[in-house]
């Protein structure tokens, strides 16, 4: 195999299959920045709102996961709906890094549902939700 087929085919492979503390939004500022300034929309069982600021730097997506304690008391069920949307991010992640200059920069991940779904009903959700932020 030449070295232009194996770039390509490396080009169609996700770099990386991590979510680093860097990719985790965490900073208040940006947290109420996000809610106040952004648009969301639903995709049931998930809720995505997104925002890119003008005055942060170009790079990599900051996301927030969140599930409400108003429906899931258990901070073990809440623990596990978490789990499985940040596993479904992570998997998938890469359609954002394909294009960067259409990706927001902030982006939260609520759940909205009141029920537990499956991992694949809700990576099949997160995957359109991407789409989506992606065509906006």
């Amino acid at each position: 195999m030449d070295s232009a087929a194996a770039n390509e085919q490396q080009a169609d492979q996700p770099n990386s299959y991590t979510f680093s503390k860097e990719e985790h939004l965490c900073s208040k500022r940006l947290i109420s920045l996000l809610f106040s300034k952004g648009s969301s929309f639903n995709l049931y069982p998930l809720r995505f709102v997104y925002y890119t600021p003008q005055d942060l730097p170009p790079g990599q997506t900051q996301v927030l996961v969140s599930v409400s304690k108003r429906y899931f008391k258990r901070a073990v069920d809440r623990n596990r709906l978490k789990r499985q949307m940040r596993e479904a991010y992570r998997l998938n992640k890469h359609m954002l890094y394909q294009r960067p200059d259409q990706a927001p920069r902030l982006l939260g991940i609520l759940y909205i549902g009141k029920e537990k779904k499956t991992f694949h009903s809700i990576q099949k959700k997160l995957i359109s939700g991407l789409e989506r932020c992606l065509n906006k």
